[in-house]
Protein backbone atom coordinates (compact mmCIF):
# COMPACT_ATOMS: atom_id res chain seq x y z
CA UNK A 1 0.00 0.00 0.00
CA UNK A 2 1.04 3.35 -0.80
CA UNK A 3 1.71 5.33 2.63
CA UNK A 4 2.83 8.73 1.17
CA UNK A 5 1.34 11.74 1.84
CA UNK A 6 0.86 15.28 0.57
CA UNK A 7 1.51 18.26 2.94
CA UNK A 8 1.51 21.81 2.04
CA UNK A 9 2.46 20.62 -1.80
CA UNK A 10 5.42 18.30 -0.60
CA UNK A 11 5.30 14.72 -1.51
CA UNK A 12 6.10 12.74 1.97
CA UNK A 13 7.22 8.81 1.07
CA UNK A 14 5.52 7.50 4.42
CA UNK A 15 3.08 9.54 6.64
CA UNK A 16 5.26 8.63 9.40
CA UNK A 17 8.00 10.83 10.59
CA UNK A 18 10.02 11.75 14.06
CA UNK A 19 8.96 14.32 15.98
CA UNK A 20 11.33 17.53 16.32
CA UNK A 21 13.20 16.39 19.46
CA UNK A 22 13.71 12.34 18.77
CA UNK A 23 16.95 11.62 17.75
CA UNK A 24 17.44 14.61 15.36
CA UNK A 25 20.07 16.66 17.41
CA UNK A 26 23.73 15.51 15.52
CA UNK A 27 24.37 15.20 11.89
CA UNK A 28 24.46 11.54 12.97
CA UNK A 29 21.09 11.12 14.18
CA UNK A 30 19.90 13.18 11.27
CA UNK A 31 21.59 10.67 8.60
CA UNK A 32 20.25 7.64 10.47
CA UNK A 33 16.94 9.36 10.01
CA UNK A 34 17.53 9.87 6.54
CA UNK A 35 18.80 5.79 6.09
CA UNK A 36 15.77 4.90 7.78
CA UNK A 37 12.03 4.55 6.80
CA UNK A 38 10.99 8.07 8.29
CA UNK A 39 8.96 9.66 5.68
CA UNK A 40 10.84 12.92 6.68
CA UNK A 41 13.93 14.61 8.13
CA UNK A 42 12.55 16.39 11.22
CA UNK A 43 15.44 18.52 12.90
CA UNK A 44 15.59 19.44 16.65
CA UNK A 45 14.27 22.64 17.42
CA UNK A 46 16.88 24.67 16.68
CA UNK A 47 17.99 28.36 18.62
CA UNK A 48 20.13 31.01 17.84
CA UNK A 49 23.24 29.76 19.77
CA UNK A 50 24.19 25.75 20.30
CA UNK A 51 22.64 24.79 23.63
CA UNK A 52 23.50 21.68 26.04
CA UNK A 53 20.05 21.94 27.56
CA UNK A 54 19.09 21.19 30.74
CA UNK A 55 20.59 19.06 33.57
CA UNK A 56 20.61 15.24 33.32
CA UNK A 57 18.95 13.12 34.15
CA UNK A 58 16.05 15.27 31.87
CA UNK A 59 14.24 12.16 30.21
CA UNK A 60 12.41 9.12 31.46
CA UNK A 61 9.56 6.69 30.14
CA UNK A 62 7.10 5.54 32.82
CA UNK A 63 3.83 2.87 32.44
CA UNK A 64 1.86 4.76 29.82
CA UNK A 65 3.94 7.41 28.50
CA UNK A 66 7.25 9.30 29.25
CA UNK A 67 8.38 12.63 30.89
CA UNK A 68 11.48 15.07 30.05
CA UNK A 69 12.44 18.60 30.16
CA UNK A 70 15.28 18.86 27.58
CA UNK A 71 15.23 21.90 27.47
CA UNK A 72 15.88 22.47 23.42
CA UNK A 73 19.76 21.08 22.97
CA UNK A 74 20.66 21.58 19.51
CA UNK A 75 23.87 22.90 17.64
CA UNK A 76 22.88 25.97 16.92
CA UNK A 77 20.98 27.41 13.84
CA UNK A 78 23.92 27.86 11.41
CA UNK A 79 25.31 24.39 12.15
CA UNK A 80 21.83 22.95 10.83
CA UNK A 81 21.73 25.70 7.88
CA UNK A 82 25.22 23.73 6.84
CA UNK A 83 23.48 20.12 7.31
CA UNK A 84 19.93 20.97 5.83
CA UNK A 85 21.81 20.58 1.81
CA UNK A 86 23.51 17.42 2.67
CA UNK A 87 20.32 16.14 3.66
CA UNK A 88 18.55 16.11 1.12
CA UNK A 89 20.57 13.31 -0.34
CA UNK A 90 18.37 10.89 1.23
CA UNK A 91 15.02 12.15 -1.14
CA UNK A 92 12.34 12.76 1.27
CA UNK A 93 11.97 16.29 3.16
CA UNK A 94 13.45 18.20 5.42
CA UNK A 95 11.69 20.00 7.49
CA UNK A 96 13.33 22.35 9.46
CA UNK A 97 11.82 23.04 13.49
CA UNK A 98 13.00 26.76 13.94
CA UNK A 99 12.66 27.97 17.54
CA UNK A 100 13.84 30.90 20.03
CA UNK A 101 14.57 32.33 23.22
CA UNK A 102 12.79 35.63 22.06
CA UNK A 103 10.99 36.92 19.28
CA UNK A 104 13.32 37.98 17.09
CA UNK A 105 15.75 35.11 17.18
CA UNK A 106 12.87 33.45 15.36
CA UNK A 107 13.14 35.72 12.77
CA UNK A 108 16.95 35.69 12.54
CA UNK A 109 17.02 31.94 12.43
CA UNK A 110 14.45 31.43 9.79
CA UNK A 111 15.46 33.58 7.10
CA UNK A 112 18.71 31.70 7.25
CA UNK A 113 17.46 28.20 7.62
CA UNK A 114 15.22 29.22 4.65
CA UNK A 115 17.99 29.57 2.49
CA UNK A 116 19.41 26.34 3.44
CA UNK A 117 17.02 24.73 1.17
CA UNK A 118 14.53 22.77 3.96
CA UNK A 119 11.07 21.63 2.11
CA UNK A 120 9.14 22.71 5.10
CA UNK A 121 9.59 25.26 8.13
CA UNK A 122 8.13 24.43 11.31
CA UNK A 123 7.87 27.21 14.08
CA UNK A 124 7.66 26.30 17.31
CA UNK A 125 5.44 28.12 19.37
CA UNK A 126 5.20 25.34 22.20
CA UNK A 127 8.30 24.49 23.93
CA UNK A 128 6.79 23.87 27.72
CA UNK A 129 10.64 22.94 29.55
CA UNK A 130 12.51 26.09 29.10
CA UNK A 131 12.66 27.58 32.62
CA UNK A 132 11.33 31.39 33.01
CA UNK A 133 9.88 30.50 29.51
CA UNK A 134 6.32 30.84 28.43
CA UNK A 135 5.13 28.90 25.46
CA UNK A 136 4.23 31.57 23.05
CA UNK A 137 0.95 29.47 21.43
CA UNK A 138 -0.74 30.54 24.93
CA UNK A 139 -1.13 33.74 23.98
CA UNK A 140 -2.49 34.53 20.88
CA UNK A 141 -1.61 38.75 20.18
CA UNK A 142 2.29 36.88 20.50
CA UNK A 143 1.80 34.33 18.36
CA UNK A 144 -0.01 36.28 15.64
CA UNK A 145 2.59 38.58 15.64
CA UNK A 146 5.52 36.54 15.34
CA UNK A 147 4.06 34.72 12.77
CA UNK A 148 3.30 37.28 10.91
CA UNK A 149 7.21 38.34 11.49
CA UNK A 150 8.23 34.92 10.10
CA UNK A 151 6.31 34.63 7.48
CA UNK A 152 7.75 37.64 5.73
CA UNK A 153 11.46 35.80 5.68
CA UNK A 154 10.48 32.39 4.73
CA UNK A 155 9.47 31.19 1.23
CA UNK A 156 8.69 27.36 1.72
CA UNK A 157 5.77 25.95 3.40
CA UNK A 158 5.65 27.09 6.72
CA UNK A 159 3.66 25.65 9.87
CA UNK A 160 3.11 25.94 13.32
CA UNK A 161 3.73 23.09 16.16
CA UNK A 162 1.37 24.29 18.90
CA UNK A 163 0.83 23.14 21.99
CA UNK A 164 -2.01 21.63 23.31
CA UNK A 165 -5.61 23.51 23.77
CA UNK A 166 -8.47 22.81 26.64
CA UNK A 167 -11.14 24.52 26.13
CA UNK A 168 -12.64 24.99 22.54
CA UNK A 169 -12.28 28.88 23.04
CA UNK A 170 -9.04 28.38 23.29
CA UNK A 171 -9.28 26.63 20.02
CA UNK A 172 -11.23 29.43 17.93
CA UNK A 173 -8.72 31.87 18.98
CA UNK A 174 -6.03 30.40 17.43
CA UNK A 175 -7.96 28.91 14.69
CA UNK A 176 -8.55 32.84 13.90
CA UNK A 177 -4.74 33.59 14.28
CA UNK A 178 -4.27 31.05 12.14
CA UNK A 179 -6.51 31.92 9.48
CA UNK A 180 -5.36 35.64 9.07
CA UNK A 181 -1.55 34.75 9.18
CA UNK A 182 -0.77 32.88 6.10
CA UNK A 183 0.18 29.41 7.90
CA UNK A 184 0.44 26.26 5.46
CA UNK A 185 0.20 23.60 7.92
CA UNK A 186 0.11 22.51 11.46
CA UNK A 187 1.96 20.50 13.62
CA UNK A 188 -0.55 19.20 17.23
CA UNK A 189 0.30 18.35 19.98
CA UNK A 190 3.95 19.15 21.70
CA UNK A 191 4.03 17.43 24.75
CA UNK A 192 1.85 18.47 27.58
CA UNK A 193 3.63 20.29 30.20
CA UNK A 194 3.76 20.69 33.88
CA UNK A 195 3.53 17.11 34.32
CA UNK A 196 4.80 15.17 37.54
CA UNK A 197 6.23 11.63 37.73
CA UNK A 198 7.04 10.34 40.98
CA UNK A 199 9.50 7.34 42.16
CA UNK A 200 7.54 6.03 45.23
CA UNK A 201 10.37 3.68 46.12
CA UNK A 202 13.30 6.56 46.29
CA UNK A 203 10.56 9.22 47.03
CA UNK A 204 11.72 11.45 44.46
CA UNK A 205 10.94 13.14 41.24
CA UNK A 206 12.80 11.35 38.30
CA UNK A 207 13.90 13.81 36.47
CA UNK A 208 15.99 16.98 37.60
CA UNK A 209 15.02 19.84 36.00
CA UNK A 210 12.35 22.45 37.12
CA UNK A 211 12.46 20.21 40.66
CA UNK A 212 10.90 17.61 38.54
CA UNK A 213 7.89 18.90 36.13
CA UNK A 214 8.13 18.21 32.05
CA UNK A 215 6.37 17.57 29.20
CA UNK A 216 4.24 14.56 28.93
CA UNK A 217 4.36 11.85 25.98
CA UNK A 218 3.45 8.68 24.70
CA UNK A 219 0.13 6.94 24.96
CA UNK A 220 -1.26 9.17 28.18
CA UNK A 221 -1.47 12.54 25.92
CA UNK A 222 -2.93 10.28 23.29
CA UNK A 223 -7.03 11.59 23.81
CA UNK A 224 -5.43 15.43 24.45
CA UNK A 225 -3.65 15.56 20.51
CA UNK A 226 -6.42 13.20 19.42
CA UNK A 227 -9.01 15.92 20.75
CA UNK A 228 -6.74 19.04 19.26
CA UNK A 229 -6.02 17.34 15.65
CA UNK A 230 -9.96 16.81 15.42
CA UNK A 231 -10.72 20.79 16.88
CA UNK A 232 -8.58 22.23 14.72
CA UNK A 233 -9.49 19.69 11.90
CA UNK A 234 -13.28 21.18 12.48
CA UNK A 235 -12.49 24.68 11.63
CA UNK A 236 -10.17 24.27 8.61
CA UNK A 237 -10.77 20.55 6.88
CA UNK A 238 -9.13 20.23 3.94
CA UNK A 239 -7.69 23.73 3.79
CA UNK A 240 -4.74 23.39 6.18
CA UNK A 241 -3.50 19.98 6.63
CA UNK A 242 -1.88 18.96 10.23
CA UNK A 243 0.82 16.35 11.54
CA UNK A 244 -0.87 14.97 14.70
CA UNK A 245 1.67 13.80 17.10
CA UNK A 246 0.93 12.44 21.03
CA UNK A 247 0.43 8.85 21.96
CA UNK A 248 1.10 6.71 18.38
CA UNK A 249 2.94 3.35 19.37
CA UNK A 250 1.30 1.19 17.30
CA UNK A 251 -0.98 1.13 13.66
CA UNK A 252 -4.09 1.91 15.47
CA UNK A 253 -2.87 4.99 16.89
CA UNK A 254 -1.95 6.54 13.81
CA UNK A 255 -5.38 5.20 11.82
CA UNK A 256 -6.95 7.30 14.74
CA UNK A 257 -5.06 10.08 14.36
CA UNK A 258 -5.67 10.17 10.63
CA UNK A 259 -9.34 9.74 11.28
CA UNK A 260 -9.52 12.64 13.30
CA UNK A 261 -8.01 14.91 10.57
CA UNK A 262 -4.28 14.31 10.65
CA UNK A 263 -2.49 13.97 6.92
CA UNK A 264 0.41 12.07 8.57
CA UNK A 265 2.27 11.42 12.08
CA UNK A 266 5.04 12.34 14.15
CA UNK A 267 6.51 10.18 16.93
CA UNK A 268 8.40 10.68 19.68
CA UNK A 269 8.47 8.76 22.69
CA UNK A 270 7.86 5.21 20.96
CA UNK A 271 10.83 6.17 18.74
CA UNK A 272 13.40 7.05 21.86
CA UNK A 273 12.47 4.02 23.46
CA UNK A 274 12.27 1.63 20.41
CA UNK A 275 14.48 2.65 18.25
CA UNK A 276 14.54 3.67 14.08
CA UNK A 277 13.38 -0.16 13.20
CA UNK A 278 9.92 1.35 14.92
CA UNK A 279 9.42 3.22 11.51
CA UNK A 280 8.37 -0.15 9.39
CA UNK A 281 6.82 -1.74 12.31
CA UNK A 282 4.41 1.31 11.99
CA UNK A 283 4.11 1.31 8.21
CA UNK A 284 3.40 -2.70 8.42
CA UNK A 285 0.63 -2.58 11.25
CA UNK A 286 -1.22 0.68 9.59
CA UNK A 287 -1.04 -0.89 6.13
CA UNK A 288 -3.05 -3.94 7.57
CA UNK A 289 -5.75 -1.65 9.50
CA UNK A 290 -6.27 0.22 6.20
CA UNK A 291 -6.36 -3.16 4.46
CA UNK A 292 -8.89 -4.60 7.10
CA UNK A 293 -10.36 -1.07 6.84
CA UNK A 294 -11.04 -1.01 3.22
CA UNK A 295 -8.66 2.51 2.89
CA UNK A 296 -6.90 2.49 -0.55
CA UNK A 297 -4.00 5.02 1.37
CA UNK A 298 -4.20 7.49 4.37
CA UNK A 299 -5.71 10.32 2.38
CA UNK A 300 -8.91 8.09 2.34
CA UNK A 301 -9.41 7.76 6.23
CA UNK A 302 -8.60 11.40 6.70
CA UNK A 303 -11.15 13.20 8.38
CA UNK A 304 -13.97 10.11 8.35
CA UNK A 305 -14.41 10.57 12.55
CA UNK A 306 -18.08 9.63 12.65
CA UNK A 307 -20.22 11.26 15.47
CA UNK A 308 -22.66 9.35 17.60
Amino acid sequence: MDLSVTIAGVRVPSCFMNAAGAHCVTREELEALGRSRSGAIVTKSMTLEPRQGNPEPRYCGFPGGSINSMGLPNLGYLAYADLIPSLRRFGKPVIASVAGLCEDDFVTIAAVIDKSGPDLIEVNLSCPNLPGKPQIGYDPEASERLIRRVRQVVTVPMGVKLPPYFDPAHHDIMAQVIGRTGVDFLSLINSVGNGLVVDPERETVVIKPKGGFGGLGGPVIKPIALANVRAFWTRFEDRLPIIGTGGVTTGIDAFEHLLCGASAVQIGTVLVEEGLGVFERLEQELTAVLDRKGYASPAACRGKLKEL
